[in-house]
């Protein structure tokens, strides 16, 4: 299936691993020009390299989109690459582990700054470009928005304010042809994933406790099939789908585990 977005340029923030580097590469894969915004310039370099050998438009910024000034210069920067942005994927953030029982109140600010303050204040920058260009959002959020997993407030209420922000800018922007949906992974393997794994005694019999109660296959999800269906959002094949949370997860969420063996 065409998507149409060839030429088009999209905004990747944490685009250099994880969904983030899935997701760029599906877009070169639709011919369009994916801009990796992320903070790691070794590994945002070797994935851009790695895409230019295969003659693939990409673009780099770098950036840890700490502030609005930090995201309004990414973008001013990405558009001096490659031009006018159509599509933005909010990407970029950590599940911290600040909790409520131990976490400190400077530490639950932070979290927030790390993983929600970014998504608003680049998509305002963003926001004259995909109103001009009739463009589209996708929020990267989180099952733990609706589930919860215990011991990481700061993350959750950022995975949940993503949601939030998401129908809010799909209604206020509905009139000016913008799109915006919402990713909700939810055990996906990527890097961070593995390395989560590693703080158990067991990191192995973990990994299979887990994908037993995944009820479609007994497997995790893969970065590559989000970043499938993130593309797609974006693209106009999508041209009717506003403020709606996608789900993509093997049931993990919806479907009663006890059908799991």
């Amino acid at each position: 299936m065409d998507l149409n977005l060839e030429q088009k340029v999209v905004i990747v923030t944490g685009g250099a691993g994880g969904i983030g580097e899935a997701v760029v590469r599906q877009l070169a894969v639709e011919k369009a020009y994916p801009v990796i915004v992320d903070k790691n310039e070794a590994a945002a370099g070797r994935l851009a390299d790695e895409l230019k050998k295969q003659n693939s438009p990409v673009g780099v910024v770098i950036s840890d989109l700490g502030s609005a000034e930090s995201c309004r210069q990414a973008v001013e920067e990405a558009r001096n690459l490659s031009g006018i942005v159509y599509g933005l994927v909010n990407n970029a953030g950590t599940n911290d582990g600040v909790s409520l029982r131990d976490g400190t109140p400077e530490a639950f600010l932070k979290s927030l700054e790390r993983n929600l303050h970014h998504y608003f204040f680049m998509a305002q920058a963003c926001l004259p470009d995909l109103i001009k260009n009739r463009g589209a959002i996708v929020n990267i959020s989180s099952k733990t928005a609706l589930t919860g997993q215990g011991s990481t407030s700061g993350y959750a209420a950022s995975k949940g304010a993503q949601l939030g922000l998401t129908r809010e800018w799909a209604a206020e922007f509905a009139q000016s042809g913008v799109r915006v949906n919402a990713m909700i992974p939810s055990e996906v393997m990527t890097p961070q994933y593995l390395k989560w794994l590693e703080t158990f005694p067991e990191p192995e019999k973990r990994r299979q406790e887990i994908e037993k109660k995944i009820p479609l296959g007994n497997r995790f999800t893969t970065p590559e099939e989000i970043a499938d269906m993130t593309v797609f959002l974006l693209s106009e094949r999508a041209g009717h789908i506003t403020g709606q949370y996608l789900h993509v997860d093997g049931g993990y969420v919806h479907l009663d585990r006890a059908m799991s063996p």
